[in-house]
């Protein structure tokens, strides 16, 4: 894995149609792509992952109005197919199998306390009996070990699967589709589409459209961003940047970007190597973690804030509104992981499901700051604002002790 301490400079964009993928999330690697051109990403990867039907697809979803109750987001879907599954109508307590990718970075680990709390209310009512979870710790081999055993084991009514990549996962999430029992994908996807319903937020491209716009606005042309990776060949991540890269170089800005793993301490470097080499005016990210220490370069070296865009892990939250800097915070909707329970829920009962279920993903703005600021109150500092579990039983002790099962 490289980390790309020297960077890909670009002033303008020309990004070629791919096969399209399904959008996912998170922060691990797919061995099977490599980046391409310099260490900072390169132009062949962005070339690889720009799809413009999926783009806009995203860009217009982001402006549709979201069918479902509006108290409740997770139960959410834009523009949703639905697909029978009366085929799976049974009775009874079920045992779900969850092959989870892992818990290493806040977001996964807010979105685990989330799901476990919707799994204990399910509990309660009788619907789920247990969920057996084995975790890959970010490694396809043992993700794909993971699908393997519960299939073997034999007594899964039905499995969830949070991809750790895209194409390495495809073929043992259809050998669990051949099972006959339902399965259900969330988070990140795979090439297949067997599963009997996949969710998600609206995607990378949406998220990079929001980002990359928001810069814009608030840039002149030639002005400097510093664009701050996770890893190459996660296709949301990839995404992500892709859409963001189009939109700066049809804007005219100068972006130079970096792999950084999401260590703060290199996300500290990075930026301020750019400082010492002159006037940096943005910063872009493809997800939150580590956003502090960007901004903290900034004041390191004596330098007017940037015009930022981070995410909404609370530690960026509160330095946003400490500095009162032009900064928006995207979301990709933590809230999600309440969503595949209660949608086994609603398979074993017969019901109709979204083969594609797309979840509402809407940033948040100055306008609303103060708002999740204060819906958040008492959080650490890596929780997420949009994580959707207010109505839950462990709200909010559970969240503010971290308690991770």
């Amino acid at each position: 894995m490289r980390t790309g301490l020297k960077p890909v400079l670009r002033t303008a964009v020309a990004l070629v149609g791919a096969s399209a993928l399904i959008a996912l999330a998170g922060c691990t690697t797919d061995p099977t792509v490599e980046p391409g051109g310099g260490e900072g990403g390169g132009e062949d990867s962005s070339e690889e992952w720009f799809d413009q039907k999926l783009y806009d697809r995203q860009f217009e979803e982001r402006d549709v109005v979201p069918e479902g109750p509006e108290d409740k987001p997770y139960l959410q879907m834009i523009n949703p197919e639905m697909g029978d599954t009366s085929e799976f109508k049974s009775e009874g307590g079920k045992k779900m199998c969850f092959a989870n990718a892992s818990i290493s970075n806040p977001w996964r680990q807010t979105g685990w306390i989330t799901m476990n709390e919707q799994l204990k209310d399910l509990k309660k009512n009788g619907v789920i009996t247990e969920m057996e979870t084995r975790d890959a710790q970010d490694n396809d081999d043992t993700q794909i070990a993971d699908i393997d055993y519960f299939i073997s084991e034999g007594d899964c009514d039905g499995f969830i699967i949070s991809p750790n990549s895209t194409s390495a996962i495809t073929p043992a999430v259809e050998r669990a589709c051949k099972t006959d029992k339902p399965v259900i994908v969330f988070d990140r996807g795979v090439e297949t589409d067997c599963a009997v319903t996949f969710i998600h937020p609206i995607g990378g491209f949406a998220w990079g459209i929001d980002t990359s716009q928001f810069l814009i606005d608030n840039l002149e042309k030639g002005d400097k961003v510093v664009a701050l990776r996770i890893l190459p060949g996660v296709d949301v991540l990839e995404q992500r940047w892709a859409a963001a890269e189009k939109l700066f170089g049809e804007a005219d800005i100068e972006v130079v970007d970096y792999f950084t793993e999401g260590d703060p301490a290199e996300i500290k470097k990075v930026v301020s190597d750019e400082l010492a080499k002159g006037d940096v005016q943005g910063v872009w990210m493809d997800a939150g973690d580590g956003a502090v220490s960007a901004v903290e370069a900034f004041e390191d070296a004596g330098k007017d804030y940037p015009v930022m865009t981070g995410e909404d892990e609370l530690s960026f939250l509160r330095k946003w509104k400490d500095t009162d800097m032009t900064a928006m915070a995207p979301v990709y909707s933590n809230f999600q992981w309440r969503t595949p329970l209660l949608a086994a829920e609603m398979i074993f009962k017969g019901e109709e499901v979204p083969t594609e279920w797309v979840l509402p993903q809407s940033p948040i703005t100055a306008e609303d700051l103060d708002e999740y600021l204060d819906r958040n109150k008492g959080m650490p500092d890596g929780h997420y604002a949009k994580f959707g579990g207010e109505d839950l039983s462990g709200f909010p002790e559970v969240w503010q002790d971290r308690v991770i099962p």
